[in-house]
């Protein structure tokens, strides 16, 4: 068996009840066969830079096969709750794009099908473990991992080099740079906590070990004051309190204002992010590089910072279709390039053997030439495979982001906004008749 089928089956195949997975299953029906000749046609939502032009390059070279795109809004900014209602009305398209931490509340509300029968073991095993393993719920598969998204480090060279600041390794490391980019520029700060942003921060804790939900029998089980989110929480709330980082929205006017005219130094997002400065400030081309982020302890680490997955929602009756293209879009040189082609895209393909065509369709020149795809490779492989994603991350992210825009120093603190998701959690799942401890 791989890592994601054992270990999520051990953990969460008693779980089944508590997942309401069972609700999810079946569905959608037989696919439809063309008729006389003519394609089957299914519809697509999404929102991804270069997804456009990866449906048009399918059609292009597929005649059995015939994809319908809609561009949707981002799935927070209002995405998945068209696609929740559309499969509440019956009308949802055939494929639908959901963020990892997000597929498993679509799963607990019995939005998806399970695709197992069209997504094999052996087409499972061309992915990233830690990728499958967060599509694998109850044993069965769920979605169609399109990237892996390990943390990593962005910062101006440039600006690191004329202040004599060295490349943190460690998180003390990253205090100390901090400090020192803030004596060299008082209006400069290494990076940017984003108060918008819960995932951020969850990948942090992520990296450091944590597991916030653990599924056990049938019982959810909820900790968000464990060591490690202590640690990170601690640490978090140090450099606030000491002004050593900004404190701006993520991708607001204000946080790419202060990348343009240099006052932030760095930025701490993950291998999707080295597409978002390329297309967000091309003028500071061969000033950026990569470094990995920084650990606890020097050793290679990583959460996942967001990711992708393809799934089929539960009404759809051409499921095969639809696996079949997200399979294309995941796993084929033709599809990956298709995406990075257009310029903002920097693909990290979940599917490993795809790594060096994504490498050869993006132009590393804006990061001077450097290698970014093996420092990729190497923060993927360190993603701890402990954690898993619980069914009301909505309900989680909402009570922490509402909270984090209120946290100053001698006010509320991140500590308190973390307890306030917590229990936002375990009220939710209580009210949905789960078993809940925490």
């Amino acid at each position: 068996m791989s890592l994601s089928w054992s270990r999520t089956t051990r953990v969460i195949a008693g779980t089944a009840t508590a997942l309401a997975v069972l609700t999810a299953c079946g569905g959608g029906g037989d696919d439809t066969d063309s008729a006389d000749g003519e394609p089957v046609t299914i519809t697509f939502w999404g929102w991804a830079k270069g997804t456009k032009d990866v449906v048009d390059a399918f059609n292009a070279s597929h005649t059995d096969i015939k994809v319908t795109f809609e561009e949707i809004p981002s799935g927070n900014a209002g995405g998945y709750a068209k696609i929740s209602n559309a499969v509440k009305a019956g009308n949802a398209p055939d494929l639908v794009s959901i963020e990892y931490p997000s597929l498993p509340e679509f799963v607990s509300s019995g939005a998806l099908q399970d695709i197992g029968e069209a997504f094999t073991e052996a087409d499972r095993a061309k992915f990233l473990p830690q990728a499958v393993d967060l599509t694998t719920l109850g044993g069965r598969s769920w979605a169609v991992p399109f990237d892996a998204a390990p943390q990593a480090f962005y910062y101006r060279k440039d600006l690191f080099e004329k202040h004599g600041i060295e490349v943190p390794a460690t998180w003390d490391d990253f205090r100390k740079a901090a400090e020192r980019v803030k004596k060299a520029d008082p209006k400069a700060r290494i990076a940017t906590f984003f108060p918008d942003d819960p995932t951020t921060f969850e990948a942090m804790a992520w990296q450091a070990g944590a597991q916030w939900f653990k599924a056990e029998d049938d019982t959810w089980k909820v900790d968000t004051t464990d060591p490690a989110t202590t640690k990170v929480t601690a640490y978090w709330q140090g450099l606030l309190d000491d002004g050593l980082v900004h404190k701006n929205a993520s991708f607001s006017p204000e946080w790419t204002g202060s990348l343009k005219n240099g006052t932030t130094l760095g930025y701490l997002g993950a291998s999707w992010g080295a597409g978002v400065l390329k297309g967000t400030l091309p003028e500071q081309s061969g000033k950026w590089a990569v470094a990995p982020v920084p650990s606890w302890d020097g050793r290679p680490a990583s959460g996942m910072l967001g990711g992708s997955t393809f799934a089929v929602p539960k009404n759809s009756t051409k499921k095969a279709a639809a696996v079949e293209f997200a399979e294309w879009m995941t796993t084929t040189e033709e599809g990956v390039k298709a995406r990075i082609a257009s310029g903002t895209s920097s693909a990290f393909p979940a599917a490993t053997a795809l790594r060096p065509a994504a490498k050869k369709a993006f132009d590393a020149g804006y990061y001077g030439g450097q290698d970014i795809y093996a420092l990729f490779e190497a923060a993927g492989a360190s993603i701890s495979p402990r954690w898993s994603w619980g069914p009301t991350t909505g309900t989680t992210n909402t009570a922490i982001k509402d909270r984090f825009g209120a946290v100053a120093p001698g006010g509320p603190t991140l500590a308190e906004a973390v307890k306030a998701g917590h229990d936002a959690t375990v009220a939710e799942l209580t009210k949905r008749g789960l078993k809940v401890e925490g």
